[in-house]
């Protein structure tokens, strides 16, 4: 895909071209050809790649805050995103998929761990590269409204961040991405508050795509809309990742939006990625009670009685102090002994399919073993 230009053919000599550096190249062979023994980020053709991931929150409890506990929001998160692929993020509130976000992004120190990006520690790059960086990965929130400054037009929100002094190089550059995402140039004038919230998503995300990034940290972008909303802003991503060569981290609660947008899948649970598998494999036969059980609540059409729900007893146990256990096994359908005296490793299954648990099962197997109630 050849780069960007604002300038026309005809345009004189005192025009300033902007132009993209190093634009990424779309993936052309199907993500599933790629050798899956590196998916957990240790071969080539990964963008970004999370290495024994650990964020703990100190925390002072008890009568006059005398003993410290800590809270894991994240903990020896191995994970890696292939450059031109959509990995799916998902899990309950509070399974720490925003705090995967902030660590990725470089806005929160890790206890431990690294992040590379094209083999780069970023947490020990210099400030001045650092900032390099925050132009090549960036975010879309989940409430575009509260993102944006409500005093500033949408001209001023998507070119705050091009490095172009032209005045008119700049303004060609955010009508060409305000193109990209639906919208026509008379909208530069205009402000927040004047537009809908499918049209203030757009906005966010030509606000990211103006800085010419490689990797975008979608955080629950299309919760806020509705559905018919939702499938527009879905379909205009994917329609970006085609055009562009963009690579995702789309993070979500909704099983059916990850579906029908993510190549792979991950599921997280208290802080631990629990099961990791293409799209295909994890829909059609998910390893981790967890991941069975979210699994069994979505609706579908047609649904069999055979494919009942797979209940779940209790509540999410608290992260503070987590015990040196499964952290899934006060609420599991299936466990053993080990689980509640080891922490399981994440290990690899099947060829691509990788998962946290010491009883694993297919679903089949699982339902078949399930104990029915009255």
């Amino acid at each position: 895909m050849a780069p960007w230009h604002v300038c026309p053919s005809t345009a004189g000599p005192g025009c300033q071209p902007y132009k993209l550096i190093n634009p990424i190249q779309p993936v052309t062979e199907p993500l599933e050809l790629i050798d899956m023994t590196t998916m957990l980020g240790r071969g080539s053709g990964h963008l970004i790649d999370a290495r024994g991931l650990t964020k703990l929150y100190p925390m002072e409890v008890g009568f006059g805050a005398r003993n410290k506990s800590f809270l894991s929001a994240v903990e020896d998160l191995d994970l890696a995103i292939f450059q031109g692929e959509t990995l799916g993020l998902v899990g309950e509130s509070g399974s720490g998929k925003s705090t995967v976000a902030r660590l990725l992004l470089g806005l929160t120190e890790p206890t431990r761990g690294e992040v590379l990006y094209k083999d780069q520690n970023i947490y020990s790059l210099p400030r001045r590269e650092m900032r390099k960086l925050r132009r090549k990965i960036q975010v879309v929130f989940q409430d575009p409204f509260s993102s944006m400054n409500p005093r500033h037009s949408v001209k001023t929100i998507v070119s705050e961040g091009i490095r172009v002094q032209d005045k008119e190089a700049k303004a060609q550059r955010v009508t060409e991405v305000l193109g990209l995402v639906g919208l026509t140039p008379d909208v530069m004038r205009r402000y927040p508050h004047e537009f809908s919230g499918g049209q203030r998503q757009r906005i966010a995300i030509a606000r990211a795509l103006a800085v010419d990034p490689e990797l975008l940290i979608l955080d629950e972008p299309v919760s806020s809309l509705d559905v018919s909303i939702q499938s527009q802003i879905l379909n205009l991503l994917q329609d970006l990742k085609k055009r562009v060569g963009l690579t995702y981290l789309f993070i979500s609660h909704d099983l059916s939006v990850i579906k029908h947008i993510a190549d792979r899948v991950a599921v997280m649970y208290l802080g631990h990625l629990m099961e990791l598998a293409s799209k295909q494999e994890l829909f059609s036969n998910p390893l981790h009670p967890y991941t069975q059980a979210l699994l069994s609540v979505v609706p579908t059409v047609g649904k069999r009685e055979a494919e009942r729900n797979i209940p779940l007893k209790g509540e999410v146990p608290t992260p503070i102090d987590v015990p040196n256990r499964c952290r899934f096994a006060p609420r599991c359908f299936r466990p053993v002994d080990q689980s509640w005296e080891e922490v399981p490793l994440l290990k690899q299954a099947e060829p691509t399919h990788y998962v946290r648990c010491f009883n694993y099962a297919s679903l089949s197997e699982a339902l078949e073993n399930l104990e029915t109630g009255p």
